[in-house]
């Protein structure tokens, strides 16, 4: 053989070795770091929830507000290339009395990358804010908390909902969502540390990782049901089930995550499914466990009026 054909060959094997390297740690690889760890205490929480009197959540709602389809391997490393699909939810916890919006979708203005979007369902989570007597959202991203950004009647919302300091303090993580200038002007976020009870039955949990202002929300109904709205820690339950997290390529690049403490929730919730197997845990944008959990009747599509 030839010298030159020779070196060639070695540079084309070596550059094969190398991008075959780099597909398996952008895209593939997914193992519990040995530092990952994340305070779940079940009890703690639910003596949280029991803190404020009063009556406890009767209900349920969601809606549906629009739909992403990512690669299957940006929503559980490893999955493959096939499409998956992401839907953006709102929930209300109905009180006798009052109600609780938490996550308040987004605007179809917010991104061209959506496969759906559901206008007459964010008017309704809309509408639904201007009644509630508490906001929260489980992170500060575009679908969590475009919808009350872009509320056409801020000024009378802003003051019901519990932004904490965390999803304040970095307005890059929600763009393109943004307040309007001098929105916040005066506005005063929650601060709190590992735990805080909002209402009855309900606790915030704070789970930082898949961004800074990231909580985890517990209801536990008046009929005792437990539900654990985790926000993005896991899109898809599948990544507590595999113990995997999204793909290096989406966390790094794009999210920007803090992958460690992502893992370190996904085992604690992995460990609470296991010795806790009547608390629901609801992913981000799960479409088949909402699914489930309205065939079962936990949940109920679409807010009242």
């Amino acid at each position: 053989m030839r010298p030159w054909l020779r070196r060639t060959l070695i540079v084309l094997a070596v550059l094969l070795v190398l991008a075959g390297a780099a597909y398996y740690w952008l895209i593939v690889e997914s193992h519990m770091p040995g530092d990952a760890s994340f305070a779940l205490d079940i009890d703690r929480v639910r003596a949280a929830a029991a803190e404020i009197p009063g009556d406890k959540p009767a209900s349920i709602e969601l809606e549906e507000v629009a739909l992403f389809t990512f690669p299957a391997t940006g929503v559980v490393a490893g999955d493959g290339w096939q499409g998956t699909p992401l839907p953006v939810y709102s929930y209300r916890l109905i009180y006798p009395d009052s109600s609780i919006v938490v996550d308040t979708g987004m605007t179809e203005a917010m991104s061209d990358q959506l496969t759906s979007f559901d206008a007459a369902a964010l008017s309704r989570v809309q509408a639904a804010m201007s009644t509630a007597t508490q906001i929260v959202v489980t992170h500060e991203h575009m679908d969590h908390i475009g919808g009350l950004t872009s509320h056409p009647n801020l000024a009378n919302v802003l003051p019901k909902a519990r932004i904490t300091r965390e999803q304040l303090s970095h307005p890059e993580r929600s763009l393109p969502a943004k307040f309007p200038d001098h929105a916040l002007d005066g506005y005063q976020p929650l601060v709190y540390d590992h735990y805080h009870a909002l209402a009855p039955g309900v606790v915030l949990i704070k789970a930082p990782g898949h961004s800074p202002g990231s909580q985890i929300v517990y209801v536990q109904t008046a009929s005792g049901t437990e539900l654990l709205f985790i926000g993005d820690v896991a899109w898809h339950f599948r990544n507590i089930e595999l113990q995997r997290e999204r793909a290096r390529l989406m966390t790094m690049l794009f999210l920007k995550e803090d992958r460690t403490a992502v893992f370190g929730q996904l085992a604690a919730l992995k460990r609470l499914h296991e010795t806790q197997p009547a608390v629901h845990i609801v992913p981000g944008h799960d479409g088949p466990v909402i699914d489930a959990l309205v065939a079962a009747g936990t949940l109920k599509r679409g807010f009242s009026p």
